[in-house]
This record gives structure tokens, C-alpha cells and sequence, in this order.
């Protein structure tokens, strides 16, 4: 099945905040602890904006109301503007549509997008023991740039995350 994306809009940050929490809750990629709130991902999803830093929803073809998963192009490392020409990538599916092929759409997309929002290196963090992230990124042509072993810590549980990037242009 292939999907689609279209910018996120206001109505679909519920939707959006309910695939974070399922992340949240299976401590498998992010670093969160507690679910969020669609009142305290508000002030993120205002900072987005579409012309450097947009937020996309993916669908199924049939029905483009229906959020199955999203992808933001987020403001690397602390967001100061030199770094604007590099982006850190966030993608997170809704369990129903993990394994299905929409990362890797919503991913091939955003490399061929990228240089539309001046940006010229995508790059993301990933948990060493997210084999299926690590295996969708190395095949769009993410090298590991870097290992932190031992800075996450879950529940007890610590892991090492993996730092993964990759140069696009125009012709990616």
C-alpha cells in the first residue's frame, strides 16, 4: 500500500498527540516518560510553520481525514539559525500502520523535499535497539554519524542512542 501526506492541520493534533503517546507508552523512540497532552504539544505544533519547519500527516489514499502517522522537520539541536540548513527528522506511525510502508514513504518524501526548505543535511536520533528505524533510515541512505552510549533511560531500562544523517539536494 502506498500513502499519502498533506500538511498538518489544528484538527489533526489529537490525532497526532494520540500516535506520540502510543511511542510514549512502548519505550521503543522517544524519551518521554508520561503521555502528552494536546494542550502542552499546542505551543510545538503553533512553532511549526510550513515554510521551514512543517508538520505532515500521512493517510491511506481512501481517507485523507484519517491520521495514521506524521512527520516533522524539526529545528536542529538548539534551533539557532545557523544550523536551519540542517534538519532533524521525527517520525512516528500509528501501531495499526508500522511495518506497512508509510515511514517509508513519508521519508522518501522528506529527503526530496528537503532543499524546498533550504535545508541540505537531514539528520535524527534513533534508540540503538530500534532495528526497524535504524533498517528504514539506512535505506534512504542515513549513515550512522555518531553512537551515545548509555543517555537514555527508561524506566531503568538505559539505552544507547544512535545519530544517523544524510546530505540532500535537488537531486535526492
Amino acid at each position: 500500500m502506498q500513502y499519502h501526506h498533506r500538511l498538518a492541520t489544528r484538527e489533526d493534533l489529537p490525532a497526532i498527540v494520540d500516535i506520540y503517546n502510543s511511542a510514549v507508552l512502548a519505550r521503543s523512540s522517544t524519551c518521554d516518560l508520561e503521555p502528552v497532552t494536546v494542550d502542552s504539544r499546542q505551543e510545538w505544533f503553533d512553532r511549526a510553520t510550513t515554510e521551514r519547519h512543517p508538520i505532515w500527516v500521512g493517510y491511506e489514499p481512501h481517507s485523507p481525514e484519517t491520521v495514521t502517522g506524521y512527520l516533522s522537520f524539526e529545528p536542529f539541536l538548539n534551533g539557532r539559525p545557523g544550523y536551519d540548513v540542517t534538519s532533524d527528522l521525527a517520525i512516528y506511525l500509528h501501531p495499526a500502520h508500522r511495518g506497512r510502508g508509510q515511514g517509508r514513504d513519508l521519508l522518501r518524501d522528506a529527503i526530496t523535499y528537503a532543499p524546498q526548505l533550504g535545508v541540505r543535511t537531514l539528520a535524527t536520533t534513533i534508540f540503538a535497539n530500534n532495528e526497524a528505524s535504524l533498517r528504514l533510515f539506512r535505506s534512504h541512505g542515513f549513515q550512522e554519524w555518531g553512537r551515545l552510549p548509555g543517555v537514555a533511560d527508561l524506566d531503568g531500562t538505559i539505552h544507547d542512542i544512535v545519530f544517523v544523517g544524510r546530505p540532500v539536494s535537488s537531486t535526492a
